[in-house]
């Protein structure tokens, strides 16, 4: 069978029992792609990957032609390009993302973390206390909770000059709305495992306390995935939620999963941020390591797709900072980042308070 569209003159061809069959233009595709970045098909992608984690009666009811315009993968999924560096153009729909929820876990991981920072609490609910700032005094309005008493005596003077006396005699309190949004993107991938992972959530704790005293709008997210097809998210705190008992129980929930395929995870935390009415909005990563998944999204590849991700949200005016534990962070963060936009930990128990501390440089 040939095939004028593959390199270098390449024949691709499908076997089944022995008999060549013809090529889904899909694939066709996907293999011409493999061949231009590897120069070859390596023998593990020629072999299944697995059960998967869709079950067999989905797949019973579906058409077998729809194989190949990944219907079983792509069900229920939110669909996102891809950005490759080196074609310089967006691959269309490549990423299949799913949002899943955080098994709750009703330990006593909350109140121990509570316990052992409990100083820290106080202090950081007094800091956060500080930026709401105090409501302004609004003068000469017509109505308020005490008495002008510049504009009153204004008034009796125009009186006595025969003029007519205003009724902007009040002042009125305004509470300063700050109108902010951030979202947190939390690495839940495999190498968060142990101690990083609980850093993360003890962070994630004083984070929410000391933000219940401010008052402002703010979404807990996790993310991970493994492949392009099986990109997760997953929910344990929205912006409409409450931070009560439950959500409390997903963050010490929060355990480590599979790969850090961060560039779709963006493009999503970006559209749920533009989502929120707000004058200011934020995202927030908190990771240990750059890009990475199992199908070669990884060294440049991961790290430009990230990055064109950050730009996108930054033409939505989406402001971004990355917190890391990662010591080699310096040779791709500011790529990434910028300069301005991350910072690296070098002691994992500052981490908490290293956290609350950018959130209130960002928002001030």
């Amino acid at each position: 069978i040939e095939d004028t569209e593959a390199p270098d003159g390449f024949t691709m061809m499908l076997e089944l029992d022995g008999k060549p069959m013809p090529l889904p233009e899909s694939m066709k595709t996907t293999l011409n792609s493999i061949v231009q970045d590897l120069g070859d098909i390596p023998p593990e992608y020629l072999e299944a990957a697995g059960p998967g984690a869709y079950p067999a009666e989905l797949l019973e009811k579906e058409d077998p032609a729809n194989v190949w315009t990944g219907t079983y993968h792509e069900e229920g999924a939110f669909i996102y390009n891809e950005w490759d560096f080196q074609r310089r153009h967006y691959k269309k729909n490549w990423c299949a993302l799913r949002e899943l929820e955080v098994t709750p876990v009703y330990d006593d991981f909350v109140q121990k973390t509570l316990n052992k920072h409990h100083g820290l609490i106080i202090s950081l609910r007094k800091t956060f206390e500080a930026l709401r700032g105090e409501d302004k005094n609004l003068k000469r309005q017509p109505d308020g909770e005490t008495i002008d008493i510049d504009a009153l005596v204004e008034a009796y003077a125009d009186k006595e000059l025969g003029m007519e006396m205003t009724q902007n005699l009040f002042v009125r309190r305004h509470k300063v709305d700050r109108n902010i949004a951030v979202l947190f993107m939390v690495d839940m991938s495999g190498s968060t495992k142990g101690w990083i992972n609980d850093a993360e959530r003890e962070s994630l704790i004083l984070l929410c306390e000391a933000l219940e005293s401010l008052g402002d709008r703010y979404a807990i997210y996790g993310f991970s995935g493994n492949t392009r097809k099986r990109c997760e998210i997953y929910k344990i705190k929205s912006f409409s939620e409450r931070y009560d008992n439950d959500v409390k129980a997903k963050i010490s929930g929060i355990k480590a999963q599979d790969y850090t395929r961060m560039g779709v995870a963006i493009r999503h935390f970006s559209k749920l941020l533009l989502e929120v009415d707000a004058k200011v909005r934020m995202l927030v990563t908190l990771s240990d390591g750059k890009p990475d998944d199992y199908d070669n999204y990884r060294g440049q590849y991961g790290i430009e797709d990230t990055r064109q991700a950050l730009v996108e949200a930054r033409r939505n005016h989406i402001h971004s900072f990355c917190i890391t534990i990662d010591e080699t962070a310096n040779d791709y963060l500011p790529h990434m980042y910028g300069a301005a936009n991350y910072i690296v930990i070098d002691d994992v128990p500052k981490l908490p308070l290293k956290v609350s501390d950018i959130y209130r440089k960002l928002t001030t």
